[in-house]
């Protein structure tokens, strides 16, 4: 598989409202935007680190994959993405070598892009996302 970079590190926050002060002020990362994933019950910010970023992740409704992590782990690192090209042959060439998938096809995520979660277990505790930059807009750079 090959992995061109570390795309972004999702960070499960409870409010990007209260997060993005110590983002923005303290780290002084520039805030790229904020947009609202509802299939996925998020809403997400981007913040520009060299050339990934920081994608904060906050939970619009209590069954969000986002509020269960942060109910059992508490708020901090969620995922790791790996920015990829052609999505599909790599979900199906990790599947050969035995990677459990979380999806077995890629759906559109933040800033429009196509992801694919490789289930922890298959990954030494990490839940790693795979991300595939599209020519539909959104927060990419």
């Amino acid at each position: 598989m090959n992995v061109k970079k570390i795309d972004h590190i999702g960070i499960a926050v409870s409010s990007i409202e209260k997060a993005l002060p110590f983002y923005v002020d303290t780290l002084q990362l520039p805030l790229v935007g904020i947009e609202e994933v509802e299939s996925e019950k998020v809403k997400v910010a981007f913040l520009k680190l060299g050339e990934a970023k920081i994608e904060l992740l906050e939970p619009t409704a209590p069954d969000s994959a986002v509020a269960a992590f942060i109910e059992k782990r508490g708020e901090g690192i969620h995922h790791i993405a790996l920015g990829v090209d052609d999505i599909q042959a790599r979900i199906d060439e990790l599947k050969t070598k035995g990677i459990r998938m979380i999806q077995d096809k890629p759906k559109t995520g933040a800033g429009g892009a196509l992801v694919a979660f490789m289930h922890p277990k298959s990954a030494h505790g990490v839940l790693y996302e795979l991300c595939e930059k599209t020519n539909a807009g959104g927060h990419q750079e």
